[in-house]
């Protein structure tokens, strides 16, 4: 038993069934949270960023909360490294021991380390609470991490039990919560040198917010498997920023979506395999760091990427919704306008970023990874890798999405185009979907001009797919 112990917060904003905090406050008399605003991720990104604004927000909910269960209690918040931070914290609170969660991302791996050299003869106590199985815990037969994702699942499936989804009680043990005049609030944006980015009310709330959020998908999640692949309907969950930031717990989630599974709800089924690929995304990270910047499978490292002054510019307009494809473009200019993504877009844009332009995936993934509320680095670079045909279980480098057809068949009546692109709200669902094809009395007739209201198309995909095909027969050479 510890007389004081410090819990230091970092993907887990949330007090109720946070893992690290159950067992500090098992553990010792004095429990104290810490979270470190670290400035080694902070300096290089742009004042107004959502992600910041939604990091603040979950903070002041956990603020708050802590304080509800212990009114002498509340959240220490500081601003720079965590490496000199944590250890002056220990040693003012007078700790014996700092408990946190788990982070398998590289950086963060490396990050804890310089904290932990830093601590000295200070306990350090690490906890699972980001995934339901981690690192070496679901293997093969053979004690072999899975590189393919249904035997993985299945594997996953079998080792569930019902206490892997229990909960830790956090209001309980409340009373070993402990007051310090260092928890004295939360910052606003200004004070951390940052403004306001238009987080959208739907994302607000912290923990809060995220059970809000649930409630709502739980009332659809029978649906999910036939809704979740249409970006004009409500059919996601619209939980990855949540589970991302560790502002709701993958254990309740995981929970809802099994026992409705057991129940025969095919939707929550669906839902629950989609939680499990990122469980194995990041088991995948775990025990091959090296793709988290090099191709998984080595041989799609010989692929040799378009560059100079022609594909700089077809990257500029991809990355600005301007490629003359309109599903592509409304789904670019989704993420640009509001940090979101549909997961459906997420895989039609990278493929058309890789296979139709013949671009390093990697500078898709980047883009994604500075734009995208929810970025995760294990399920960023597992979705970039699996359409660039280069990940465990990704898709045969000959499968190249039609954008045009994904278009007609994922939006058929153009509602979505139409919400990111309104200059176009007056084409029919015949025209919507290729624009270039359209007469140009048809055009005309619905106040259309290519080139000065929306651009013809940077690439013909017919042609572009035989480049990719040529582009990608070196990994069928290396493979024979």
């Amino acid at each position: 038993m510890f007389d004081k112990i410090l819990v230091w917060l970092r993907r887990d904003l949330r007090v109720q069934d946070n893992a690290a905090l159950h067992h500090a406050l098992q553990s010792a008399r004095q429990v104290y949270c810490a979270f470190v605003l670290d400035t080694d991720i902070l300096d290089p990104l742009p004042r107004a960023d959502r992600r910041v604004e939604f990091i603040l927000d979950a903070l002041g909910v956990v603020d708050a909360d802590l304080r509800r269960l212990n009114p002498a209690a509340g959240l220490i918040v500081r601003q720079g490294r965590p490496a000199e931070l944590m250890p002056e914290l220990a040693r003012q609170l007078g700790v014996q021991a700092v408990f946190y969660n788990h982070d398998d991302e590289p950086a963060a791996l490396l990050r804890d380390a310089e904290v932990a050299r830093q601590l000295g003869s200070c306990a350090l106590h690490s906890f699972k609470d980001h995934v339901i199985f981690e690192r070496s815990e679901v293997l093969t037969a053979v004690g072999k991490p899975y590189g393919v994702f249904t035997p993985y699942k299945n594997s996953w499936l079998r080792r569930l039990t019902p206490g892997d989804l229990e909960s830790f009680q956090v209001e309980a043990l409340a009373a070993a919560l402990g007051h310090s005049d260092l928890a004295n609030g939360v910052p606003s944006l200004a004070g951390i040198g940052f403004e306001p980015a238009g987080l959208s009310p739907q994302l607000q709330g912290g923990s809060r917010g995220a059970a809000d959020l649930l409630d709502d998908f739980l009332d659809r999640i029978d649906r999910y498997d036939a809704a979740r692949n249409y970006p004009a309907v409500k059919g996601p969950s619209y939980l990855s920023v949540h589970l991302r930031f560790g502002t709701i717990s993958i254990r309740q989630l995981a929970r809802e979506a099994w026992q409705r599974m057991q129940a025969g709800d095919r939707g929550a089924e669906v839902w629950l395999s989609e939680l499990i690929w990122r469980d194995f995304y990041h088991q995948v990270m775990h025990h091959h760091p090296h793709a988290m910047s090099r191709s998984f499978r080595p041989e799609y490292d010989a692929i040799a990427w378009e560059t100079g002054a022609a594909a700089e510019a077809q990257f500029l307009a991809w990355c600005e919704g301007r490629t003359g494809y309109t599903l592509v473009d409304a789904a670019m200019l989704q993420l640009n306008q509001s940090g979101y993504m549909h997961n459906r877009l997420r895989m039609v844009t990278a493929c058309f970023l890789i296979k139709d332009l013949g671009i390093d995936w990697r500078r898709g993934e980047a883009y994604f990874a500075a734009k995208l509320l929810d970025f995760d680095q294990a399920a960023n670079n597992g979705g970039w890798q699996w359409a660039s045909s280069s990940g465990c279980d990704a898709q045969p480098y000959f499968r190249i999405f039609n954008p045009v057809t994904q278009s007609e068949k994922f939006d058929a009546e153009g509602k979505f185009i139409k919400r990111y692109l309104p200059q176009l709200a007056k084409l029919p669902p015949k025209l919507i979907h290729a624009p270039w094809e359209a007469r140009p009395v048809e055009l005309q007739a619905c106040g259309v001009t290519l080139g000065r209201d929306y651009p013809a198309p940077i690439v013909r995909h017919d042609e572009a797919r035989k480049k990719t095909l040529e582009r990608y027969a070196v990994v069928k050479s290396r493979a024979i």
